[in-house]
């Protein structure tokens, strides 16, 4: 049964309003692209209220910035109980509006509860230093927060993203203005009605959907944001760059695409590379920014390690994302669905071997089946771009130098993984390697304790872990002056 659909409005001062043009959007199910729900469409005027608020409770003498930071990490595990209890409801949400299928997304929804708790537990760890200075002076440092953060997230992991932006920035004790992907507006506007529950005061948390040529462009170029926070393409994420030093200089954080290299050495367990190279570009349809669509296996085992990709590749359960069996539901839109079916075209007609897959699968929703690629070259279309679809490119090399140099010609760099028995090669790859996250005989494995993010295009800044947490907070140097004599 499809879930409720409990909240569609803008979420502002804890309280659920219209927009102020009256305006509402369509929101789809990706399974057989049918309506779910109208949404309020946030626009300019509606972004201001929700920043006014935001501004309002990040004042001095607001009830949010009176509070302890222990008290800010009660109101947060309050939040993490909600979700717990929440569980089932939420990640059929996150399928129904996404298209994740439901197995993924509850476990997606299973550790949101750990990571809100570790990430809330850093609040009161947040510490400056004693310096020592010439002269009859004493000064020490005070990390407080920037203000108000502008939190925009992407639509293929909404609930995810959700949660490791507001609950780092609240952490800090900063307050929020959240802008969801158009396309998956649903879980976020749940998660706001879950923090108001929790204790959460008026205007540290604001939601506006919308579209990000309206709404998310106003929340960039707004004046009173201190910070802004984005996942998603590396096109718009250039865009708000530019945008964010136009009214005032906002610190950015960015975690952008990826045309991540995988590394499958002769040495290598192929009983454990084969299912992980599947899983690391077919999950959530390919629509992962660290997906290993760069697959780079040597020589000597590169047509064994093929057959073996192409069997898996055919046995991969293609359907309903709400079915428990199912491992790849539908792309997100029929645009994203002609985009990648577009990127395997290019691969056959530039001269890639396609050898499984690659065709859409019946009229209804958007789905695609897994597709693997042999004899893959460095400059071919789908070795270059990111394609943000179940698609696998397999490509050949020979040696450790090669396999680097080739990994590292990109502008992206946000993650790559080597399977090898030999520690050397492992260390000699993850120091050479140009990449934010590496990953030694697996792939994508996460933790709110790991700082995430990119090198070179794939990004600025880090998500997870007290990294993440000191991007909301400016740091302050106080001197003061000590008599020479008592």
């Amino acid at each position: 049964m499809a879930p409720e659909i409990k909240y569609n409005k803008i979420f502002i001062d804890n309280e659920w309003v219209d927009a102020v043009s009256g305006k509402t959007f369509e929101t789809f199910n990706p399974h057989d692209g049918a309506t779910i729900a109208k949404v309020a469409e946030g626009d300019k005027d509606d972004i201001d209220a929700a920043v006014q608020a935001a501004k309002r409770a990040f004042h001095r003498n607001s009830e949010w910035r009176l509070k302890d930071a222990s008290e800010r990490c009660k109101i947060l595990y309050k939040f993490a109980d909600l979700l717990d209890r929440d569980a089932e409801y939420l990640s059929r949400l996150e399928t129904y509006n996404n298209g994740m299928v439901v197995g993924l997304s509850r476990r997606m929804i299973g550790g949101a509860g750990y990571t809100v708790r570790y990430v809330a537990s850093l609040a009161d760890k947040i510490q400056g230093s004693t310096i020592p200075s010439d002269g009859d002076l004493f000064s020490y440092t005070l990390k407080q927060p920037v203000g108000v953060c502008g939190l925009i997230l992407p639509w293929n992991a909404p609930l995810l993203m959700f949660i490791n932006k507001v609950t780092t920035a609240l952490t800090a004790g900063c307050t929020v203005v959240v802008k969801p992907a158009e396309q998956t507006p649903l879980t976020a506007l749940a998660l706001g009605a879950l923090l108001a529950e929790a204790g959460v005061p008026r205007g540290v948390v604001n939601i506006v959907p919308g579209y990000g040529e309206t709404a998310g462009a106003a929340l960039t170029h707004h004046p009173d944001v201190a910070l802004i926070s984005f996942t998603g393409s590396l096109e718009v994420g250039k865009l708000i760059q530019r945008a964010a030093g136009t009214n005032n200089l906002k610190r950015v954080a960015l975690e952008l695409g990826g045309k991540s290299p995988l590394i499958i050495m002769n040495d290598a367990d192929l009983n454990k590379a084969v299912p992980f190279a599947a899983q690391s570009v077919f999950v959530h349809q390919g629509q992962i920014c660290i997906a290993a669509s760069r697959l780079f296996v040597q020589a000597e085992i590169y047509d064994k390690f093929v057959q073996k990709a192409v069997e898996l590749a055919k046995s991969w359960k293609l359907g309903d994302p709400a079915l428990e069996t199912t491992q790849n539901g539908p792309q997100i839109d029929e645009s994203m669905m002609n985009k990648v079916l577009g990127y395997i075209e290019k691969g056959k007609a530039e001269g890639a071997k396609l050898l499984t897959g690659g065709k859409r699968v019946g009229t209804s929703g958007f789905y695609i089946e897994p597709a693997v690629f042999a004899d893959v070259k460095d400059d071919m279309t789908i070795a270059k771009e990111e394609i943000f679809g179940p698609v696998q490119s397999i490509l050949k090399f020979n040696t450790l130098e090669e396999a680097i140099d080739r990994a590292n010609a990109t502008n992206y760099g946000l993650a790559a993984g080597i399977f090898t028995s030999s520690i050397e090669t492992a260390l000699q790859f993850s120091k050479y390697v140009e990449a934010g996250n590496v990953w030694v005989n697996t792939y994508m494995q996460h933790g709110p304790q790991l700082p995430f993010g990119g090198f070179k295009e794939s990004g600025v800044g880090r998500e997870n872990g007290l990294d993440a947490v000191n991007a909301y907070l400016e740091v302050k140097t106080v001197t003061i002056a000590v008599p020479k004599q008592i």
